[in-house]
């Protein structure tokens, strides 16, 4: 199963440290925006559920959690793409690949 998440990359560029510098250096508040978008129950009755405590990204997806942590030196300066490295391992880890196109989020369940 697919879950398409839309996001409005406009307005979440508004959110990156170049435009709104934040204390982490790996864009936090960035990451909040995306993860606020990936809250919802999906078409089975399962839960998706994505938060970020400190550097720490946590996504669950029914009763299977995944961790990762965005790091900046092993992703290099960007926030995009450290948002979206751990991103990643956290929802691989939780079962699911994620994947990202212009304009929307995709997770392969």
């Amino acid at each position: 199963m697919r879950v398409t998440i839309p996001a409005d990359e406009a307005l979440l560029d508004t959110y990156l440290p170049a435009a709104k510098p934040d204390g982490s250096g790996v864009g936090a508040n960035y990451a909040d925006q995306v993860l606020k978008l990936m809250k919802q129950t999906l078409p089975d009755g399962r839960k998706l559920v994505a938060k970020r405590r400190g550097l720490k990204l946590s996504v669950t997806i029914g009763e299977r959690a995944g961790h990762a942590i965005m790091r900046r030196i092993e992703h290099g300066p960007d926030a995009r793409v450290i948002f979206e490295r751990a991103l990643g391992d956290a929802a691989r880890e939780a079962g699911a690949e994620f994947s990202r196109e212009p304009g929307a989020l995709h997770l392969d369940l």
